[in-house]
């Protein structure tokens, strides 16, 4: 009898089980997750390169929406992108206030290459500003096997200032200029002139670059405030700008590997420290003067004795 009562017995648990477990289940998938997923707000107005831009019509409000919605929840390119701008801004900036360009580019910069130095695109774009080889050598920069400049942060950055400061003398609008960063300058002047607009915001384009504006004012706003968007990040987190100091060379170097040992560094960081130098040699016939960049070895080290930096106080919590 006893025997037969606790057969019984698990029969009911066994039965209870498979209805209570389904049910949990469901109720699980119906009333919500670990996770809270908030759509971001978005503001009445915002402002670029000085100039106050409506976010009232409902196109402006759902593009910029969007755009600010992938930057939150694209956390791992974000949160990378903010780690780089501490490294790549103190050398970037000072070249915009010199070539009398907005700030507000640097975020052209951020969704072109996330910072990274080593970006290429599938279209054969390549640096932090992503030239393609043919514009960056009209615009100034050595492009060969051996040497490119597009991945030297400094000269492609001069390259930008003046290709966005052409477009803002051909548009009197730094909106416009962004968007032709994008899509060239041809384009952008076609299609104003085909549609009959004055401003990007208000053009018939390809999704890429209709999207494209509202991508740097989404991180503009991301970068204004981090924490407000759930990125917390410490000042040792931050990627930390690292001291070099210059070699001038006029001459060919036919090993850049035993010529870096002679600086007292290795092959790999004379590389990551100089992407521009593309091959193994530098040629130089022309005894033209590169400049390169050799990092101070006290430098390198994520230690207690470092002394960190942050570009941006805003961007880490205490």
């Amino acid at each position: 009898m006893k025997s037969f009562i606790l057969n019984i017995l698990a029969l009911v648990s066994l039965a209870t089980l498979l209805v209570v477990e389904p049910a949990m289940a469901r109720d699980t998938q119906q009333s919500g997750f670990n996770e809270v997923y908030c759509t971001p707000q978005v503001p009445a107005k915002t402002t670029f390169a000085g100039k106050e831009i409506d976010l009232t019509r409902y196109d402006m409000y759902e593009r910029y929406e969007r755009e600010l919605t992938t930057a939150c929840y694209m956390h791992s390119t974000t949160m990378l992108t903010l780690k780089r701008a501490n490294r790549y801004l103190p050398v970037i900036v000072p070249i915009l206030k010199q070539q009398s360009i907005p700030l507000d580019f640097i975020y052209l910069a951020a969704i072109e290459s996330a910072f990274n130095p080593l970006a290429y695109s599938p279209a054969k774009a390549a640096g932090i500003w992503q030239f393609m080889a043919s514009t960056a050598r009209e615009y100034g920069l050595e492009v060969n096997e051996d040497i490119d400049e597009r991945y030297n942060v400094e000269k492609a950055t001069v390259a930008a200032c003046k290709y966005l400061r052409n477009a803002y003398k051909k548009y009197g609008s730094w909106v416009n200029a962004a968007a032709a960063y994008n899509a060239g300058t041809k384009r952008i002047t076609a299609e104003l002139e085909r549609q009959d607009v004055d401003e990007a915001f208000d053009l018939h384009l390809v999704q890429e670059t209709s999207r494209y504006v509202f991508r740097i004012l989404a991180t503009k706003e991301v970068f204004s405030s981090p924490q407000k968007y759930g990125f917390h990040l410490t000042e040792k987190q931050l990627y930390q700008p690292i001291e070099t100091h210059t070699v001038e060379v006029d001459t060919t170097i036919t090993n850049l590997a035993t010529w870096a040992q002679e600086q007292g560094i290795t092959y790999r960081e004379l590389k990551e420290f100089n992407p521009w130098l593309r091959s193994r040699k530098l040629p130089n016939k022309s005894g033209k003067k590169y400049k390169i960049l050799i990092p101070v070895k006290a430098d390198m080290y994520y230690t207690d004795k470092r002394r960190y930096k942050t570009y941006d106080r805003n961007w880490i919590v205490e």
